[in-house]
């Protein structure tokens, strides 16, 4: 099953470790989004690190239909688009907010907490099962926490997501094997919404994957 989106939702967070590949995913649903009359609006907060941002795609979002908003930072100094606030109350747009990595990066949107709480607003935790910190329960737990302390979401709205990829290479085993050592490690604990698989992989996880596939265009590439 192809992952559909939520009925009722206007606004989409990412959130998650820093190189989860959540960067990726809000750009593919961003471009998604555009589908339908609406304006999307997408948000670059990440302010953990300085490349494979989305703000780098700023040419081809445009093209794709897709507004793209972010602050250019001097440094590491903690800065934060305008206009989210405005944005996240507007029913007539598409909103969707790529968050930096771990806690640090989550501070940028504890501001927004009342209204990326409420019903129209879906909020993924992305995981990528194959990166080191991934691979307790502990560590999972541990992250999620220290994200949830200072963005005040509340956990009973956050979505998971598995984004179980290893670059360029990956295969649909790859993708398949992923979500079972996820599942394993969760052990019936949160249910995995969706799984991201590279477009071609799509024909041969779709049918095999317990849970819906969300169809990826790679758009952060590696310039070597």
């Amino acid at each position: 099953m192809i992952y559909p989106l939520p009925e009722g939702k206007r606004n989409f967070v990412f959130l998650g470790e820093a190189g989860c590949g959540k960067s990726e995913l809000a750009v593919n649903l961003a471009c998604r989004l555009t589908a339908g009359t609406d304006p999307v609006h997408l948000f670059d907060l990440d302010m953990t690190k300085p490349l494979f941002r989305t703000r780098d795609l700023g040419d081809a979002l445009e093209k794709a239909g897709v507004e793209l908003h972010f602050e250019e930072q001097f440094m590491d100094a903690p800065t934060v688009s305008g206009g989210v606030m405005r944005l996240l109350r507007d029913e007539s747009a598409f909103t969707v907010l790529d968050v930096g990595g771990d806690y640090i990066g989550a501070r940028s949107i504890g501001g927004y907490a009342p209204l990326l709480n409420r019903p129209e607003t879906a909020v993924y935790y992305v995981v990528n099962p194959y990166r080191p910190w991934s691979g307790t329960l502990e560590r999972l737990d541990q992250v999620l926490t220290d994200i949830l302390t200072v963005s005040h979401l509340r956990f009973e709205n956050l979505l998971l997501a598995a984004n179980p990829n290893l670059g360029d290479g990956t295969t649909a085993e790859d993708i398949l094997e992923g979500v079972r050592q996820l599942e394993a490690l969760l052990d019936g604990r949160w249910p995995i919404r969706f799984a991201g698989a590279e477009e071609s992989l799509v024909p041969e996880t779709e049918p095999l994957l317990p849970c819906p596939v969300f169809p990826v265009k790679r758009h952060i590439l590696y310039p070597w």
